[in-house]
């Protein structure tokens, strides 16, 4: 990066930081640190709401996945609005009505203490494992930047993050989210500017899009019906409306975002807002992915995006082996750009006849530039069988440093900083809320001080920070980000939902046969994820209905036999 690009970024983090501090001093107890005081307006929960869930793994692999993929995956928040109309309708009032730090308060006074203390259980699996891998999306920047392994760069990273949020807690984190919100809006908006601006003049915006239609990238609605199918509009109306019911309303880094609004009225307009924006804004981050892949068409893309695991084969015995790879990937590209360009032309003679052989000789080359990536991905693994081989998370981030011009390069790294520090924030906060009010007070500190209590909530903060560095540092083995995060959340979301649904709608099943049918449903999810090549969307449906049907069936012999 430039010198302007370094001040940008350096500017940029240190505003944010010096801002969520000032903003959130004063913070002297637990009800402060945690909720914020309750006192948020309806944008600043929305805000917060939007941040938590965007972290930096949207702005790296969002757009990754569009280039590799294509659109599919907007379905997955298809279920997103009706999702918010639920929460707004149930959730939101009993959370504020009851005055609960934690979702899982709820339930010990619906159930018992050891359901609570299974379900806040499951939900720090969750949550810790998930925040580690937003982490890790950050480091990536630093190791690419800087040229080093991402071990450093997820310590360094991860350490910032605990003492920013050590120090103000919720408030700052909220504060702070409602300028990175807007930030982020705006640089989204020039790089996608950008993209279509860098393309070649002869170029148009819609024949850009015709380029990657024909190659697989703009199909965006799915509607097949396939168990296997990761993203369709059944997966994503029904599997994601299952797993975002989950998620916004017990997953405690989202419903400590929205518990800190004034009132039950700014915590439903702000999660109704988070629906109304949520899919338009995620289209536009998968559609910036798909403008990339369209510039590439004209532009040779890096033979890996990963510069770090290529430059570690360059100083390597098999460097002349890559060599002669560089050559056939160079004739390749060639071969295929001429395709482009006929395509192009052809679009602008609105030349029918000829579209259709074409596309197939482009989809031809392209499945050779392919195959020699391959090549790339097997002598990478030859050379270091510990090898970083998914470069599908540096695919933006490439683009970015070497295309655009100085100082907004600053800007886009100090957004995808951003989103990072407000979501792994969000979700340190989120653990040491639930690790305190909902383990630490209940089980082993009863009768503690709320100054005892603040000073807990600081150092679990600390102890899962440690924790999601440790799961940052195996993130690279997990693929596609936005993915993995995902599937994380799907093993876990579908059997804490079932317990708060059963809590809500089952008034006769009692604690006893929730926790067993949680038990066994968990063991069951698990399996199926195991055993099965299942969408992961689907076993949030399916964790949600065991959980309700075997907890009823549990009751109703338990009555029977007595």
């Amino acid at each position: 990066m430039s010198v302007l690009d370094w001040i940008v970024l350096t500017c940029t983090l240190l505003a944010i930081v010096v801002y969520g501090i000032y903003k959130s001093r004063g913070t002297q107890n637990i009800q402060g640190y945690l909720l914020g005081n309750q006192s948020l307006p309806w944008y600043h929960v929305f805000l917060s709401v939007m941040a938590t869930q965007a972290s930096a793994i949207t702005f790296l692999s969002a757009p990754g996945l569009a280039y590799s993929t294509g659109m599919g995956f907007v379905q997955f928040y298809f279920g997103l609005p009706l999702a918010m109309i639920l929460l707004s309708i149930t959730f939101v009032p009993a959370f504020h009505r009851l005055k609960v730090y934690t979702a899982y308060q709820f339930l010990e006074e619906r159930f018992d203490l050891k359901t609570r203390a299974l379900t806040a259980f499951l939900f720090l699996i969750q949550r810790g494992l998930s925040t580690g891998i937003t982490i890790y999306a950050p480091s990536i920047i630093l190791s690419i930047i800087l040229n080093i392994d991402t071990t450093y760069t997820t310590i360094f990273i991860g350490g910032l993050v605990i003492i920013y949020t050590v120090y103000g807690g919720t408030k700052a984190v909220s504060y702070t989210q409602l300028l990175q919100m807007s930030i982020i809006f705006s640089g989204l908006f020039v790089a996608g500017c950008m993209v279509v601006h860098l393309l070649p003049k002869d170029v148009s915006f819609s024949n850009a899009l015709h380029i990657a239609g024909n190659m697989g990238r703009t199909k965006a609605i799915d509607f097949s019906f396939d168990w296997h199918n990761q993203y369709s509009v059944w997966s994503g109306l029904i599997g994601g409306f299952f797993l975002q019911l989950s998620y916004f309303g017990t997953d405690q880094s989202q419903v400590g975002r929205y518990l800190t609004g004034a009132s039950v009225g700014e915590s439903r307009l702000g999660l109704l807002a988070n629906g109304l924006v949520k899919i338009p804004m995620q289209f536009l981050i998968l559609l910036i992915g798909v403008l990339v892949f369209s510039f590439y068409q004209y532009k040779q893309p890096p033979l890996f995006f990963n510069s770090y695991e290529l430059n570690k084969l360059e100083k390597s015995p098999y460097r002349n082996e890559l060599e002669q790879i560089k050559i056939d990937y160079k004739k390749a590209f060639d071969e295929k750009q001429m395709y482009v360009q006929q395509l192009n032309e052809q679009l602008n003679d609105d030349n029918a006849q000829q579209l259709s052989g074409t596309r197939e000789l482009l989809q031809a080359a392209d499945g050779k530039v392919k195959a020699i990536r391959t090549r790339v991905v097997d002598l990478m693994l030859i050379n270091d069988p510990h090898a970083d081989t998914n470069d599908n998370n540096y695919i933006f981030l490439s683009f970015v440093t070497k295309y655009l011009p100085q100082g907004l390069v600053g800007l886009l790294i100090a957004i995808i900083f951003l989103a990072s520090m407000g979501s792994t924030a969000s979700g340190l906060n989120s653990l040491a809320s639930t690790t305190v009010v909902d383990i630490y007070k209940r089980l082993v500190s009863k009768g503690g001080s709320d100054q005892q209590y603040l000073s807990a909530s600081r150092w679990f903060t600390v102890g899962w920070g440690v924790f999601c560095i440790g799961m940052a540092l195996y993130a690279s083995k997990l693929g596609n980000l936005i993915e993995a995060v995902n599937i994380l959340g799907s093993l876990f979301y579908g059997t804490i939902l079932g317990v708060f649904i059963v809590a809500f709608y089952l008034r006769m099943v009692q604690g006893r046969a929730v926790f067993w049918a949680a038990v066994i449903t968990e063991l069951v999810v698990m399996a199926i994820w195991i055993f099965t090549n299942i969408a992961f969307l689907w076993l949030n449906v399916v964790g949600c209905l065991l959980v309700a049907i075997i907890s009823y069936l549990i009751q109703l012999l338990a009555e029977k036999s007595r």
